[in-house]
């Protein structure tokens, strides 16, 4: 069984980002984790550099790859900018703590859907967030950024493994005429993703920067639950244009999405609203209105912390049936009220983004000792 030790001693043989030391001699790699017959690392590079750097990391990548016992490598750039350097350029975008957000060519906007914690549908909302923007004209993508319980393949009722394209980039799936990329198309459904941070984060880079997503709009990024590593390394090295707060109406889900608010505002990132998902039931038989999980919630959370409010989405069967049957309801009752609450929620979104009205100053949360 090969180790990371041997995947170092192949590594030898590359030069560093100085073209003379031995990469593994560089201090420059992040540690080598191995999975599922792939070593997953990263490389930290002057971002002013990242088109020089391609080289090195597809020698790393061959190099690592070539390991017996190995069925491949997954190697990735991470730009790192040092203290005292000059503003970033153009292509790359500041974040707070010293990285440097590289573009992703291509894409104008990526926006991050996240919540505190799982369970409160954030991944329904991601995928009929996307086909809404999608009806409003745009050409749209979905990254199915939670590894741990990718949710897009069921959501979109896809099958198959992407293959690599003639300039070795991962082709998409098709999802309704958006371009779709998850984890769960790579491996089996009952895979136990066994995974610690660098791996996940990638698993995640690769996805997002090699596969041809071509010209998009907007790509929607479905994050993982939590404000763990995994989430604060997306949210600091992924050139994010805002994020969508999903929460469910009760307390315990509001101070989780609180928690995610002030992961994302530490960073920079805009919050683009919330969301109130599972916001009330109305019973099929007789008509009346069930707050199962409360009312208004998220609607006075947003108003707390001066964050807009994008909507309310409704506890409703149609919209659990058709999710579970990977037809999603904005394409199977476009006319509907669900649908109809969707696409509010993306007018909102998109008229943000158009307008580049995200205010990064919004009110900090203070806490008083």
């Amino acid at each position: 069984m090969s180790s990371p030790e041997a995947v170092l001693a192949a590594l030898a043989s590359v030069p560093g980002p100085d073209g003379k030391t031995p990469l593994p001699r560089s201090g420059v790699m992040s540690q080598i984790a191995i999975a599922a017959g792939k070593a997953y690392f990263s490389i930290a590079i002057d971002p002013k550099r990242a088109g020089a750097m391609e080289a090195m990391r597809k020698a790393a990548e061959a190099a690592a790859a070539g390991v017996p016992g190995l069925k491949g490598a997954v190697v990735t750039l991470t730009a790192e900018r040092a203290a005292q350097a000059a503003p970033a350029q153009p292509a790359a975008r500041p974040a707070q703590g010293g990285a440097s957000k590289l573009e992703v060519p291509g894409i104008k906007h990526i926006i991050a859907v996240a919540s505190g914690k799982g369970g409160v549908g954030k991944s329904t909302t991601s995928t009929n967030l996307a086909l809404s923007l999608q009806r409003l004209g745009l050409k749209v993508g979905v990254l199915d950024a939670d590894v741990y319980g990718p949710s897009m393949p069921k959501l979109f009722g896809l099958t198959g493994r992407p293959v690599m394209g003639s300039n070795n980039l991962l082709q998409p799936l098709d999802g309704y005429g958006l371009k779709v990329m998850s984890i769960g198309f790579l491996v089996e459904e009952d895979s136990a993703m066994i995974w610690r941070g660098p791996m996940v984060m990638s698993a995640i880079q690769q996805m997002l920067r090699e596969v041809a997503w071509g010209e998009l709009d907007v790509l929607v990024v479905d994050m993982p639950p939590g404000t763990g590593d995994a989430q604060l390394t997306m949210a600091q090295n992924v050139p994010l244009s805002g994020a969508v707060i999903v929460s469910t109406p009760q307390d315990l889900a509001l101070i989780d999405a609180r928690r995610g608010i002030t992961m994302f505002r530490k960073v920079d990132v805009p919050i683009l609203g919330v969301v109130e998902n599972m916001s009330t039931f109305i019973c099929p038989s007789c008509g009346a209105r069930h707050d199962i999980f409360g009312h208004g919630g998220a609607r006075a959370e947003a108003a707390k912390i001066g964050a807009p409010f994008l909507g309310e989405i409704p506890l409703a069967m149609a919209i659990r049936e058709n999710s579970d049957a990977g037809r999603p309801i904005v394409i199977t009752d476009p006319d509907g009220p669900h649908a109809a609450a969707y696409l509010a929620v993306a007018r909102t979104v998109w008229d943000s983004l158009s307008s580049g009205s995200m205010a990064r100053s919004a009110p900090k949360i203070v806490f008083e000792s």
